[in-house]
């Protein structure tokens, strides 16, 4: 959650929320960093230069605050960490270009993109690579991000941001002063008063929070190949369907398109299991379900809850929508109403640094598999005056042992649906990708 309040003078108290900071802790050590982004395909027309469109856009990155920021550990007393104007800022560290291998396919611009992902960021913890040497003469541009910086809706404020023909630069007040040592504490010493005040809500955010992953001794969920240490190496996929037909089936059952889209994923994990000789009656996910509907590039940070449930991969796709529906439902409410980040958020930070919560999702028997999905803009995008022809999520994280997990993103009338596998534990990604396109279309019936 990100709580910037102005100060007197010209110091600017951006600090990390707490759930910022237990997403920070999770990616500590030997665990793979959590980051998301996004693959925006663009169709240059005539005159479009990269070199031209990435001044461009780094010019309109200027005036999104956060961008030129760096994350900085305060003294013992002090609070969190801190979002501080970095005087070193080079945009030319975050926006860069880099050529596609041959031959310029989907599959050699996800490889590019996971690269990305998994590879080092500048301080300010993102960056926005122009990719060329794609067929058709197509440009792409992947941009990433840490988590720490902003969550799904966050990124897409990002997004438009990007988008905007409008935007321009921030004034040339820059780098502001960090706060000064009295002022952090000062301010840390009230947040503590306040939090005292609302101590009461912390128990019930707790159990909230707990109900809507399940409880803490939840029902054992089926073993099977699903689950098994993964590596540091991920390989990305992406499946594509007309967002109007998955609503028109959603909205047969009395459903929302979150739900068919669900039935979907969980039927075809089903199928891979039965084709690898292997049976469950249902499968468990772990969703988040964010605590805005909105925000802009002013306010990012992370502002989340987590829903875990069991849901059913036997009967018919009409059949399973409707009891995933009637499972999520009240779910739904509790993870957006609570996040366990704050209640909790001390225990994932001491067990982080001790190396025991990546020992624990090595081990874990509480998810099958995760499954994000935000919906993007209706309509269609422009950056740098190119078109955006399509945009394809993708994100990286330690998940331990689950080795699949699904990023969804709706734009302009489509929804992508990108399967990250971990190479080893999914060396039949292209069967469960056919399978996944199967269970789509059959949710038509």
């Amino acid at each position: 959650m990100n709580t910037s309040r102005p100060l007197p003078a010209a110091a600017v108290i951006d600090r990390a929320g707490p759930a910022d900071v237990a997403m920070l802790a999770m990616g500590t050590g030997d665990s793979l960093p959590q980051r998301a982004g996004a693959v925006l395909v663009l169709e240059p027309g005539p005159g479009f230069e990269v070199v031209q469109a990435a001044a461009l856009l780094g010019e309109w990155l200027r005036s999104v605050p956060r961008l030129r920021r760096r994350l900085v550990r305060v003294p013992l007393g002090c609070g969190r960490p801190v979002w501080v104007d970095d005087p070193r800022f080079d945009v030319r560290l975050h926006v860069r270009e880099l050529t596609c291998p041959a031959p310029g396919d989907q599959r050699s611009l996800l490889d590019v993109a996971a690269t990305v992902l998994t590879g080092p960021l500048p301080p300010s913890r993102w960056t926005a690579v122009f990719v060329t040497g794609l067929k058709g003469g197509a440009v792409a541009l992947v941009v990433v991000m840490d988590h720490v910086l902003a969550d799904g809706i966050g990124g897409l404020a990002l997004l438009a941001a990007l988008a905007d023909p409008d935007r321009r630069p921030a004034p040339a007040c820059y780098p502001h002063p960090p706060p000064s040592l009295p002022r952090l504490a000062a301010d840390a010493f009230a947040e503590r008063l306040r939090a005292l005040g609302r101590a009461g809500t912390y128990w019930r955010d707790a159990r909230t929070a707990l109900a809507a992953a399940g409880g803490i001794r939840p029902a054992p969920i089926a073993p099977c190949s699903l689950l098994r240490p993964t590596g540091r190496r991920r390989t990305l996929a992406v499946v594509r369907a007309d967002l109007a037909v998955v609503r028109s089936a959603a909205h047969r059952h009395g459903c929302t398109v979150n739900d068919a889209l669900l039935t979907a994923i969980t039927g075809a994990l089903r199928r891979l299991l039965e084709r690898r000789g292997e049976h469950v009656d249902a499968v468990s996910v772990s969703v988040p379900v964010s605590a805005r509907s909105t925000t802009t590039s002013g306010d990012l940070g992370n502002r989340f809850g987590v829903l875990i449930a069991a849901l059913p991969v036997t009967g018919g796709p009409g059949q399973r929508m409707a009891r995933i529906a009637s499972i999520l439902t009240e779910r739904k409410k509790a993870a957006a109403q609570a996040s366990a980040a704050g209640p909790f958020g001390p225990l994932f930070r001491a067990l982080a640094a001790l190396g025991l919560y990546r020992r624990y999702l090595r081990r874990q028997r509480r998810i099958h598999t995760l499954v994000s999905n935000v919906r993007g803009p209706d309509r269609p995008l422009t950056v740098a005056g190119a078109a955006v022809r399509e945009i394809i999520p993708v994100a990286v994280a330690e998940n331990g042992n689950v080795t699949v997990s699904f990023e969804i993103l709706s734009y302009a009338g489509t929804v992508a649906i990108t399967v990250i596998a971990d190479p080893d534990g999914v060396p039949d990604l292209d069967e469960l990708v056919a399978i996944l396109n199967d269970e789509l279309a059959g949710l038509r019936l």
